[in-house]
């Protein structure tokens, strides 16, 4: 069963590789969607971690995996700042809006 742990820190790595490509493309759509994706495999892996825990190999590969995780979203995060402060400008009327 701890394989599938694995499988689950994997498609949540995947998943957020291709978040990834979405934000650097601009597609904030697809961000989005892939978040939720996310979250759901987030939950199921926190549901399967109650029933098995990992090896010690198998916990670096984790850690490591979780590092990739984590630098691709600190790039997201980067990349949406401007966005963010865009809509914080909108929401709060202190840019012109377009016609």
């Amino acid at each position: 069963m701890s394989h599938t742990l694995l499988n689950y820190y994997e498609a949540i790595e995947r998943a957020s590789a291709d978040m990834l490509e979405a934000a650097r493309n601009g597609n904030w759509d697809e961000v989005v969607k892939l978040e939720g994706a996310c979250a759901v495999l987030i939950s199921q892996l926190k549901h399967a971690a109650k029933e098995k825990s990992l090896q010690a190999e198998e916990a670096k590969l984790k850690s490591r995996i979780m590092q990739r995780i984590l630098l691709n979203d600190a790039e997201i995060r980067h990349l949406a700042e401007p966005w963010l402060e865009d809509l914080d400008k909108m929401m709060h009327g202190k840019t012109k809006t377009l016609h």
